[in-house]
């Protein structure tokens, strides 16, 4: 019990509302458009693009943050187009490409925590454009043209562009209030740190564990620090961990097998550094996301119709909120903000396949054997780890 209070356990400082509720009202517009037009196979890439935006921009100078959402975006753009291009290739580039994404986001740990956080949520975006792909692709559903689904990530990250310029000019063009703690560099501040979601997961905020990695971003002017050779064999690793739980949920083409993919990128643990109560909130918190989005998904078994569509519309406001969720508690609790995550992300991935009983097993079987990907990876890890504070 005293374990399950550390997994579950808070810090009040990290509830971010205002934002989690300014994220619902944005997301509502491609929300009705896709429904008004009758594209909801693009409503992920929307979103996701919102969202990822909502968590990459922690404040700072206008102008910063606005370069900052710009690249981002554009980099985004570019994985989506990827991910979806690879649609109906053979599985073997699905692999590939899953392992060079992941290993790139994983060596971005050299680049500091605020940029290695954002390469990791990129890193799952991916993963997860490549199963929507694959199973519009590869089962009956909906036409998906790769271009649309561009215009739809880019719409996404744009609209949180737009607000916070519009946030700018009504402030007399002035900035918002800066960050509490800023890292290095000035590029804005290390809260994912204390997040989890970059090396020192329980560090104080703009700092690593000593003699660790990079603390915070890279000084402007400087050049990135190469990793350790334990942490860039730990970031190959990783890397192979993806590409074998993409060879499972695309080469077999298992029923639902694209959650072997995701709940595996979702529950591993991102660096080498990552302290183990961060890891065992990743692994409850994808096991709790995948379980909620399986009973979520059984709602139209068996409907047609009217009921179906109902049904169907209602799950996507579902997922909707949970993302909100995830915006909002991403500080608060990590575990929770990986269930919230997992579970919207796969509610929106399932929803163009109907689901039925009979896969329920299947998709239990598949999440266990993610999640036990990521906890043989954790494992690897903690060894790693101790054989690197032995050297000299």
């Amino acid at each position: 019990m005293s374990e399950l209070s550390k997994v579950f356990g808070v810090d009040a400082r990290g509830l971010d509302l205002p934002r989690a509720i300014l994220f619902l009202d944005l997301a509502l517009v491609p929300l009705v458009v896709f429904w008004a037009i009758g594209h909801e196979q693009y409503l992920l890439s929307a979103l996701s693009g919102l969202l990822l935006a909502v968590l990459d921009d922690r404040g700072g100078r206008f102008e910063h943050r606005a370069a900052r959402v710009s690249v981002y975006a554009l980099i985004g753009a570019g994985l989506t187009a990827w991910g979806f291009a690879l649609g109906g290739a053979g599985w073997g580039w699905l692999v590939l490409s899953g392992f060079a994404v992941t290993l790139v986001a994983g060596l971005a740990v050299a680049y500091g925590t605020r940029r290695f956080a954002t390469a990791l949520l990129l890193n799952i975006w991916f993963i997860a454009a490549l199963a929507l792909s694959f199973q519009l692709d590869h089962h009956s559903g909906p036409t998906s043209h790769t271009w649309a689904q561009v215009v739809a990530w880019a719409g996404g990250a744009a609209l949180w562009l737009a607000v916070t310029t519009a946030g700018w000019l009504a402030r007399g063009r002035g900035n918002g209030p800066r960050e509490t703690s800023d890292a290095p560099g000035g590029d804005g501040p290390a809260d994912d740190a204390r997040a989890g979601d970059a090396p020192g997961g329980d560090a104080p905020a703009g700092e690593a564990p000593a003699g660790k990695g990079p603390a915070g971003d890279t000084p402007a002017g400087t050049r990135p620090q190469l990793p350790p050779w334990p942490v860039l064999t730990f970031a190959v690793i990783r890397a192979g961990a993806v590409a074998a739980a993409c060879a499972l949920g695309f080469g077999l083409d298992l029923s639902y097998g694209y959650w072997i993919p995701l709940a595996t990128v979702i529950a591993m643990k991102p660096a080498l550094e990552q302290t183990t109560l961060f890891t065992a909130q990743r692994l409850v918190g994808a096991l709790l996301g995948a379980a909620a989005a399986s009973l979520l998904i059984l709602l139209p078994a068996g409907e047609t119709g009217t009921k179906l569509f109902a049904v169907t519309r209602v799950l996507e406001v579902v997922a909707l909120v949970l993302l909100m969720h995830a915006a909002a508690v991403r500080y608060w609790n990590h575990a929770l903000y990986c269930a919230a995550l997992a579970a919207g992300v796969l509610i929106l991935v399932s929803l163009p396949q109907p689901a039925n009983y009979t896969v329920e097993g299947y998709r239990v079987l598949w999440t266990a054997c993610g999640v036990a990907i990521g906890l043989g990876l954790m494992l690897l890890a903690g060894r790693l780890a101790a054989r690197e504070d032995k050297e000299p």
